[in-house]
């Protein structure tokens, strides 16, 4: 229980074909009620946050918070770096206390992205973290980091000389998925991800989730996306609920910053566990 190895915590998630909802944070409230969420379902949950929430709230800062908050915490979780190109961000993190990164040179060529990851997990392993792998870039943009184009996808071969030479814990291929709002239902390539795994079993990480079908979520968590992303649909909840709740203080006039607190709150809460309900990851604990 506690806080864990990413690796640990995703070890039994694919092995038992179920994912962990590892969800973005944008601050205190958030974090706070994605534990609480997930401690309320009996999950498992990976705590994300992007170079942009590092960077506005300080590794410091933001560390003290997930130690505050986890200390005591009934359900395994881990503190992941998600999509960060800057080695100097990676470096602080893991000096902080992440237990885990992901080291997005996925703009590089495959051969410079594989050296550098090499250089990454051996760092990483120093302070007993692990490390997620990533040589397409994934549709649109994630707090500032990405590309709107779609990158070509590589061969099985290309992926499995990376997966081999680099060591990295989690792989996230590209298989059709997208940062952001889809503005379309997204295609999927449910087989890539079978194909993955058959020749080099590993969890997948599954990126872009806010907006995929249950349906979708359960077919790629099926095939080995033991780690299943959200980003968006958490900043949507948190800016719609705090939206609706405004409206309704300016319509009655009465305006307390805890009550508002609370219910967003609530709405963070109810995300956490009705993904976790999805992902079957609900009572593994």
């Amino acid at each position: 229980m506690a806080v864990q190895p990413l690796s640990e915590i995703l070890k039994p998630a694919f092995a038992q074909r179920y994912g962990v909802p590892a969800i973005n944070i944008v601050n205190d409230l958030t974090m706070e009620n994605v534990l609480a969420g997930a401690v309320e379902a009996k999950s498992p949950v990976i705590l994300q946050t992007s170079v942009k929430t590092v960077r506005s709230i300080g590794v410091d800062t933001l560390y003290a918070m997930w130690t505050s908050m986890t200390a005591g915490i009934e359900v395994p979780c881990a503190l992941h770096l998600d999509h960060c190109p800057d080695r100097q961000v990676i470096s602080d993190c893991l000096a902080a206390g992440w237990n885990s990164v992901l080291f997005d040179a996925s703009q590089l060529p495959v051969e410079e992205n594989q050296r550098q990851t090499i250089e990454v997990v051996a760092e990483a392993r120093r302070y007993g973290a692990d490390v997620e792998g990533e040589i397409e870039s994934i549709t649109g943009q994630e707090d500032g980091v990405g590309s709107d184009e779609e990158s070509r996808r590589q061969t099985l071969e290309v992926s499995l000389r990376f997966l081999e030479a680099t060591g990295v814990d989690v792989f996230a291929p590209a298989i059709g998925n997208a940062h952001g709002t889809y503005k379309r239902a997204p295609v999927l390539d449910f087989q890539r991800v079978s194909d993955l795994v058959a020749a080099h079993p590993i969890p997948i990480a599954l990126h872009g989730g806010s907006g995929l079908s249950d349906e979708q979520f359960r077919d790629c968590i099926s095939r080995g996306c033991a780690k299943v992303n959200i980003s968006t649909a958490l900043k949507e909840t948190f800016m719609q609920s705090s939206l609706a709740f405004l409206k309704d203080a300016e319509a009655r006039n009465k305006w307390d910053p805890p009550s508002l607190f609370a219910a967003v709150a609530s709405s963070i809460r109810d995300l956490t566990t009705h993904f976790a309900g999805i992902f079957g990851s609900v009572g593994k604990a």
